[in-house]
This record gives C-alpha cells, sequence and structure tokens, in this order.
C-alpha cells in the first residue's frame, strides 16, 4: 500500500515573542497566527508552530527544539538576487551564498542567513 501524506507544520522554538515576530513576518513573510499559547508562522498551506515563552507543549521531541538549534529552508520565488536585496533592506547579512543547491524541486542557488536566535534559514530560487 503507498502512503499518502504531505508535510503540514513543524516547529521551532524562540527565545523572544516581539523580535521573532516581527522577523518572521517581515523578513520571512509569514502571517502571525494568534495560538492560545503563543503564535504560529503561516506561508500557505505550511506552518511553523513555534515554542516560546509561557509556552508549555504536552507533546515533544526526545530532545526539544531550543532557540537556534533549526536549519530552515524557504523557497524564494523570483531570482536569488531579489532575495539578497530583500536581506538587505532588513539589515540582515547573508552568511554565505549565493551558491549551487539541490531541494525539493531540484537543482536551485540559495544564500544563507540566521534569524534572530542564531537559526540557520536558507533561501532557494529555482529561478
Amino acid at each position: 500500500m503507498a502512503v499518502s501524506v504531505k508535510l503540514d507544520h513543524c516547529v521551532i522554538h524562540v527565545s523572544d515573542w516581539e523580535r521573532s515576530n516581527q522577523f518572521y513576518t517581515q523578513v520571512m513573510g509569514a502571517e502571525l497566527v494568534a495560538r492560545p499559547a503563543g503564535f504560529a508562522y503561516r506561508f500557505g498551506d505550511k506552518q511553523l508552530n513555534v515554542h516560546g515563552p509561557g509556552v508549555k507543549p504536552a507533546e515533544v521531541a526526545r530532545l526539544p527544539a531550543q532557540p537556534g538549534n533549526s536549519d530552515l529552508c524557504f523557497e524564494w520565488l523570483g531570482p536569488i538576487e531579489d532575495a539578497i536585496a530583500h536581506l538587505k533592506v532588513h539589515g540582515i547579512a547573508v552568511e554565505r551564498g549565493p551558491m549551487q543547491r539541490f531541494g525539493a524541486k531540484g537543482p536551485g542557488i540559495s544564500v544563507y542567513f540566521r534569524d534572530p536566535d542564531g537559526s540557520l534559514m536558507e533561501f532557494m530560487s529555482y529561478t
């Protein structure tokens, strides 16, 4: 029997709601979703659930997510040069790239940068 699944959400952990909410909405383009405890960051039909100050989740990984320990890649819908310009406008330093990488759609060009807690972020362009 074939398995039929697709990614719905994953979890990150942040240390400061205000700082992280600003970064994920303004730099990453997320829709901010208020939850009974904290927030989530929605990107179309995918979501990052967020553990942070005041959130005590019932179910967690054996080694729960901690601020700054995530590696996340987001598809940039346009040329990578536009992603670099976008990061510059927001004062975000590009740590590496542009460079060739391989993602869910095959080969692309990526740049790497950090969220406020130090998690590694990647914008990948297939354009």
